[in-house]
Order: C-alpha cells, then sequence, then structure tokens
C-alpha cells in the first residue's frame, strides 16, 4: 500500500482510510437519527436552549469518544483482552445494531427513551426545558453509545502507525461535527427529510454496517486462529 517512490499509493491509502472510517462512524453514530429525537425532546424550548444542549451534548459525547479511542487498547490490555477478541465482540455489537436499523427497532427504541422522558417532564407538571438533555440521554448513550465507543476503539486499534490513527480521529470529528449540525437544525432537517426518507436511508446504512461488523469478526478471527 505504502510506496517510498511517490506520494499516490500513500495518499490512497489514507484517503480509503478515512473514508471507511468516516462511514463506519457516520452509521453507527447516526446524525440524522439523532436530529429527530433532539427536536422532540427540546420541544418548547428557547432557541438558545437548543443551541446549547446541541453543543455540549456533542462536546461531552466527542470527550468520551476520543477517550476511548487514545486509551482503549491499552485498558483492554489491562484487563488481559486481546484486540482480536475485541474485534469479535465489537463486530457482533455492531451487526446486531445493523439488524435493529434494518428493521427500524433502534429508531423505536430512541423514540420510546425520548417519550418516556416527555412523559416524566409531564407527570411531574414541568415544562421539558427544564429538563437538561444534553448529557443524558443525547450524549450518552445517543451519540456515544456502545456501539459508537466499540467502532472507535475498534479502527484505532487497527490503525498502522500514528498517521493512519491521526486519520482515523479525523473522521470521527467530521462525523461529531455532522451531528452538531444535525442536531443545530433538527427541525428544518426533518421536515425535509420527512419519515419515508429517513427509514429508507436507515435501512441502506443498516445493511452498510453489516457488511462493515462482519469484516471486524472475520478480522478477529484471522488473527487469533492464524488464518
Amino acid at each position: 500500500m505504502r510506496s517510498r517512490g511517490g506520494h499516490g499509493p500513500v495518499s490512497n491509502h489514507w484517503s480509503a482510510l478515512f473514508l471507511s472510517a468516516f462511514v463506519t462512524f457516520f452509521v453507527v453514530i447516526d446524525p440524522a437519527g439523532c436530529a429527530p429525537i433532539f427536536a422532540s425532546l427540546t420541544r418548547g424550548a428557547s432557541a438558545a436552549h437548543r443551541r446549547s444542549m446541541a453543543v455540549r451534548s456533542t462536546l461531552v459525547a466527542a470527550g468520551i469518544l476520543f477517550v476511548f479511542a487514545l486509551f482503549g487498547e491499552a485498558f483492554l490490555r489491562t484487563l488481559g483482552i486481546s484486540l482480536a477478541s475485541f474485534r469479535i465482540a465489537g463486530g457482533i455489537m455492531l451487526f446486531l445494531i445493523a439488524l435493529e436499523m434494518v428493521f427500524e427497532k433502534r429508531t423505536q427504541r430512541r423514540e420510546e427513551r425520548a417519550d418516556e422522558i416527555t412523559r416524566k417532564a409531564a407527570a411531574e407538571e414541568r415544562p421539558l426545558e427544564a429538563e437538561d438533555i444534553a448529557v443524558f440521554p443525547m450524549a450518552i448513550p445517543m451519540i456515544a453509545g456502545p456501539g459508537s465507543i466499540a467502532t472507535a476503539m475498534l479502527l484505532t486499534s487497527r490503525a498502522e502507525g500514528w498517521l493512519d490513527g491521526a486519520v482515523v480521529l479525523a473522521a470521527l470529528l467530521a462525523t461529531l461535527v455532522l451531528t452538531l449540525l444535525s442536531l443545530l437544525a433538527a427541525g428544518p432537517l426533518m421536515r425535509v427529510l420527512g419519515d419515508k426518507v429517513e427509514a429508507m436511508i436507515t435501512r441502506v446504512l443498516g445493511v452498510i454496517l453489516a457488511a462493515l461488523a462482519a469484516q471486524f469478526v472475520v478480522d478477529g478471527i484471522r488473527v487469533s486462529f492464524a488464518l
């Protein structure tokens, strides 16, 4: 893949790595899918409060994901867990998320969580705006959930050298920026997409994620059994 004679092969390698990592992060974090949940949870809040919660939820999620991406491998070694085992486990976890996306279970679960928070606010006879949803449930677990944490650790563990790792982190950062933009534009975004278009996109991304998850499992098995 790499060549000392020119920058072409190296550049192509990094471009492919960035695209692969970006697609994986985008599918798992699902910025477009977070937008309707955020819009529902912040209904009735002032524009300034919505912006504040969007920024803080993204920053908190970014902090969690970057910590696991940078130090997750060392943490696994401390626990005596091999990277191959983690790749297999992470691949299986991502495959389950992909199945939920294809059959719309993930969206349903997110909506149920949003409805629960709304009902709680109504039962306590207080405005929903008083509920700060920046950390929970937006940052954790909707943006930085088990799937995205596992993905961050998996992709950085596969990186060969610090430059590859930097490319993966750049892809994560790009996805988080898109997530922030989708939260800030949640209302208009939902009016443009509509429920049917969002459902179609979710299913297509679920199929792609299933293939990526299968590759993680194959890689883990290959390393474990030295195939």
